[in-house]
């Protein structure tokens, strides 16, 4: 169950900034972080991988 940490969303082409993956998280249109603690987060790659894959996914329906 491997985690990404925030700092490095970027290597898997999110570069959203902090304050708007808060947003989506409040939103709940992002995955939701593990805290390692208070101040640490991660997010599990497998959940950021669905994510990423479901806008994908998204664009294709579109573009059909």
């Amino acid at each position: 169950m491997p985690l990404i940490p925030l700092n490095e969303l970027p290597a898997k082409g999110i570069t959203y900034s902090r304050n708007y993956i808060d947003r989506l998280i409040k939103e709940e249109r992002f995955p939701k972080p593990v805290f390692l603690s208070p101040r640490r987060r991660a997010f599990l790659e497998s959940e950021i991988d669905a994510w990423i894959k479901a806008r994908v996914d998204q664009r294709d329906e579109v573009a059909s």
